[in-house]
């Protein structure tokens, strides 16, 4: 080798952390462009509930005298977060069940360079952009359906974003949950006898105040996650009157503390169920 030759040092090889975040988000990129090519698929899914729920509660039923005039305001919060939950729900459940099953296509993720935990905040991620997007698109809805009736405050924008956020994740977690426990061909049984109950009983339909004459079930509802969200969501959206709130609500510091704790019971659960199905 002559003194005028170079010696060109070998390429340094990536790190972990940057393999790590490109197969992260490679990862979350390929269940975004699936989502896209199945956008009607997911509008029929995601709002197919909420709009009828507008529709009858908000529209009819005042229409025909059996609910009072304003019950579209107090209606709105509940369907949002119905909108939010399952939209985020639906985007974990069934297709984490379905990887998990007998073809075991969640391999081909756990194969990337990416952590274990790092697979599992793709899919809460993934699910909770799901949501947003579904709230993003219910509103322009909602004011559509309810006309006079949709009534919401611009004065409170960022506690509303932070409670539809706080509602995706919640319901992200919780789709973590059952995807992870319920084999896929028990996932209707398991949506129908779980969620029914919590739709019911999520304070969706009514403000968790009025149950004051109905003790024990305004108690039983304290243990659903929805109650918190659609009591917040009230809170950020109905106007409030010059003397106070227009509809009292849970205050909003036990409505943020009852999801942010739901958030990390679910995903604490979800996460170690998460690891005892897909390492074998």
């Amino acid at each position: 080798m002559t003194a005028s030759q170079t010696i060109t040092p070998p390429a340094p090889r990536r790190g972990t952390t940057a393999l790590a975040t490109g197969a992260f988000l490679a990862i979350l990129r390929r269940d975004l462009l699936v989502t896209g090519r199945e956008f009607v698929a997911f509008i029929l899914q995601a709002f197919m509930q909420p709009l009828f729920y507008l529709f009858i509660f908000g529209v009819v039923l005042p229409k025909v005298g059996i609910a009072s005039a304003g019950y579209g305001a107090v209606l709105l919060p509940g369907v949002v977060t119905l909108t939010v939950f399952l939209a985020a729900v639906q985007g974990v459940m069934l297709p984490l069940s379905l990887d998990l099953g007998f073809t075991r296509e969640i391999d081909d993720r756990l194969l990337s360079p990416a952590p274990v935990w790092a697979i599992v905040v793709e899919k809460i991620l993934f699910a909770t952009l799901r949501g947003l997007i579904s709230a993003v698109i219910i509103f322009p809805l909602a004011y559509l359906i309810l006309g006079d009736e949709y009534q919401v405050r611009t004065d409170a924008i960022p506690l509303l974003i932070g409670l539809v956020v706080l509602t995706a994740i919640v319901g992200a977690s919780l789709g973590l949950v059952m995807g992870t426990v319920v084999p896929a061909e028990q996932i209707a049984l398991a949506f129908a006898v779980l969620f029914t109950p919590m739709l019911f009983t999520g304070c969706l339909q009514y403000a968790w105040h009025d149950l004051h004459v109905l003790r024990g079930f305004q108690v039983v509802t304290l243990f659903n996650p929805l109650t918190y969200s659609a009591e917040g969501l009230r809170y950020a959206m109905i106007p409030h009157l010059s003397d106070g709130q227009a509809v009292q609500t849970l205050p909003i510091g036990w409505a943020l503390a009852g999801l942010v704790g739901f958030c990390a019971l679910f995903f604490t659960l979800g996460i170690r169920s998460f690891r005892n199905r897909a390492i074998r």
